[in-house]
C-alpha cells in the first residue's frame, strides 16, 4: 500500500499537507527550507504556527483513528551513530576556531550574505550544547554555498536560485554527483579536490557510513543526544571551506604559509640547516644522516653543542671579539623569544575572553602565521651560533682581511636579530615585516655559507662528542 494512501487511511484528505509540504506546486516547505532555498525572514511567521498547528491536529486525529481502530502505534527505534571514531578527521572545536569562524563567517564568499544569520545562529547553537540544531543549520547551508560554487565551476548560473515547480532542484544529490544531468564531467569534484569530495561522501552519501543528512531530514535521530563529534566535524569542514573562498587580502592573514617569501624561507632554512648539520660533531656513529635532523632533535643538538667547553684564557682579541658578537646575537634570539612567547600568551587570553578588536584578533592571527616560520629560524641562527662558538679559535687562520668580512657577516645577523626584538614588540607587532627581514638574513647566511668562509668550514673536524 502506498505512504499515501496509509496516510489518507489514519488521518483523512492529504490536500493541506500537500500544498504546505509535498507538492513542488505548492508552498513546498519542507524541500524549500531543507535545501537551503529560503533565507531568514522569507518565509512568512503564519506558516510556521500553521505547521504548528498542522502537527498537534494530525496528533488528535491519529489518536482517535487509533482509538476507533483498537490498534496500537509501534515507533521505530532511533538510529544510533556509531563507529564515528573512524570517520574523525579534524581536531574538536575549540574556543579559538569558533572565534575564528565568526571572523572569517563575514568575510567569505562561499557564504550568501542574505544566509549569514543562519551561521552565526548554528553557532549559537554549538556553544549552547544544541548540537542537532547546529548540524541542521549548517547541513543546509552547506548545500547553499556549495550549490553557488557547483554553478559558477559548470557555468551553469541559471541552476544557482532555481525552486520552481516546473524545473529539476539542485541539491545535493545533484551537486556531488560525477556527471551533470546533461551527461558533462561535474567540474565541483575537481574543483574542490579528492579530499574535500571524500569528506562530504563518507557523511553524506555512502550507504555504510552515517548519511547524517538524510537521517536528520527523516526524523530517524534522536535529536537529544545527536553526537557531538558529528557536528565538530561539520564545523571544521566548514571552517575549510570558508577559508577557501575567502578575499586575498585576508586570506594572507590566515594562509601566510603560502606566500611566496614565506616558501623561499622555509627552502632556504632547510638547505642551510642541511648543510650545518655536516659539521655537528660525530659521536660515534650515532647520528650518520645529516640530511635528516628532524626538528624535535634541533633543541637536543643545541645543548649538546653549548655543553662542548671553550678556551678562553689567553685568547687573542680576535677570537673574544667573535665570542662577544655570537654572544650577542644569542642574546637578541632569546628576547625575541621571550617577547613573542608573552605576547602570544596575552593574545590568546584576550582572544578566548574576546575582547579583542577585529583588527587586534587579524593582528594575533598574522602572529601565529609569522611564529610558524620565527621557530625554526631562529633555532637555525642558533645552531649557526653555536657551531662557529665550537670552532671559534679557527678564526685565528684568517687573514685580516677575511676577519673584516667574517665580522660584518657575524654583525648583520646581529642587526637582524636586533631588528626582530624591535618588530615583536609589543609597541610595534610588525609581524609581516619579519618575513622580508628573515628572507633578507637567510639569504646572507646561505651566500656566506657557499663561499665556504664560515669557522666551521676552516676548524679541524673535531673530536668533541655530541650524544644525539
Amino acid at each position: 500500500m502506498k505512504l499515501t494512501s496509509c496516510l489518507e487511511r489514519g488521518l483523512g484528505d492529504m490536500n493541506v499537507l500537500k500544498v504546505f509540504l509535498g507538492s513542488p506546486r505548492g508552498l513546498n516547505l519542507r524541500n524549500i527550507l531543507w535545501h537551503g532555498f529560503a533565507s531568514p525572514g522569507e518565509i512568512a511567521p503564519k506558516y510556521c504556527a500553521m505547521m504548528v498547528l498542522l502537527t498537534a491536529g494530525l496528533g488528535q486525529l491519529l489518536q482517535s483513528y487509533l482509538q476507533q481502530t483498537h490498534l496500537t502505534l509501534a515507533h521505530r527505534s532511533f538510529v544510533t551513530l556509531t563507529n564515528l571514531e573512524d570517520l574523525i578527521v579534524f581536531p574538536d572545536v575549540t574556543h579559538e576556531m569558533l572565534s575564528v569562524l565568526e571572523e572569517v563567517m563575514v568575510k567569505s564568499t562561499f557564504i550568501l550574505e542574505i544566509m549569514l544569520p543562519y551561521w552565526e545562529t548554528a553557532l549559537t547553537k554549538f556553544k549552547a550544547h544544541r548540537f542537532a540544531d547546529c548540524a541542521i543549520l549548517l547541513l543546509t547551508q552547506l548545500e547553499t554555498g556549495l550549490r553557488k560554487v557547483f554553478a559558477t565551476v559548470n557555468k551553469c548560473p541559471k541552476r544557482l536560485l532555481i525552486a520552481e515547480s516546473t524545473a529539476l532542484y539542485t541539491t545535493f544529490d545533484e551537486v556531488l554527483a560525477k556527471h551533470l544531468s546533461d551527461g558533462e564531467i561535474n567540474q565541483l569534484p575537481l574543483f574542490l579536490g579528492e579530499p574535500a569530495m571524500e569528506f562530504l561522501w563518507d557523511f553524506l552519501n555512502h550507504q555504510t557510513g552515517p548519511r547524517v543528512r538524510d537521517r536528520l531530514s527523516h526524523g530517524e535521530i534522536n535529536l537529544r543526544e545527536f553526537p557531538k563529534e558529528m557536528t565538530n566535524q561539520l564545523l571544521a569542514f566548514s571552517l575549510v571551506l570558508l577559508l577557501r573562498f575567502i578575499d586575498e587580502d585576508l586570506l594572507s592573514v590566515f594562509k601566510l604559509e603560502d606566500n611566496s617569501e614565506t616558501n623561499a624561507c622555509r627552502s632556504l632554512i632547510r638547505k642551510i640547516m642541511c648543510e650545518l648539520c655536516h659539521h655537528v660533531p660525530e659521536s660515534h656513529g650515532v647520528f650518520n644522516d645529516v640530511d635528516k635532523l628532524p626538528t624535535e632533535r634541533w633543541p637536543q643538538v643545541l645543548r649538546e653543542l653549548c655543553s662542548v667547553p671553550i678556551p678562553t684564557l689567553f685568547c687573542p682579541r680576535v677570537v673574544l671579539e667573535v665570542a662577544a658578537v655570537l654572544r650577542s646575537i644569542s642574546t637578541q634570539c632569546q628576547r625575541v623569544s621571550a617577547q613573542v612567547v608573552a605576547a602570544s600568551q596575552l593574545r590568546h587570553r584576550q582572544w578566548v575572553a574576546r575582547t579583542l578588536r577585529s583588527r587586534q584578533r587579524q593582528n594575533y592571527l598574522r602572529m601565529l602565521s609569522s611564529v610558524r616560520l620565527l621557530s625554526p629560524a631562529l633555532y637555525l641562527i642558533l645552531l649557526l651560533v653555536a657551531l662557529e662558538l665550537v670552532s671559534v679559535h679557527a678564526v685565528c687562520g684568517k687573514s685580516a682581511c677575511e676577519c673584516r668580512q667574517y665580522l660584518r657577516f657575524l654583525k648583520s645577523i646581529l642587526q637582524y636579530t636586533e631588528n626582530l626584538v624591535a618588530y615583536t614588540s609589543c609597541e610595534k607587532n610588525k609581524w609581516n615585516e619579519t618575513i622580508n627581514l628573515t628572507h633578507t638574513a637567510l639569504l646572507k647566511i646561505w651566500t656566506f655559507s657557499e663561499k665556504k668562509q664560515m669557522l666551521v668550514h676552516l676548524a679541524k673536524k673535531s673530536t668533541s662528542k655530541v650524544v644525539l
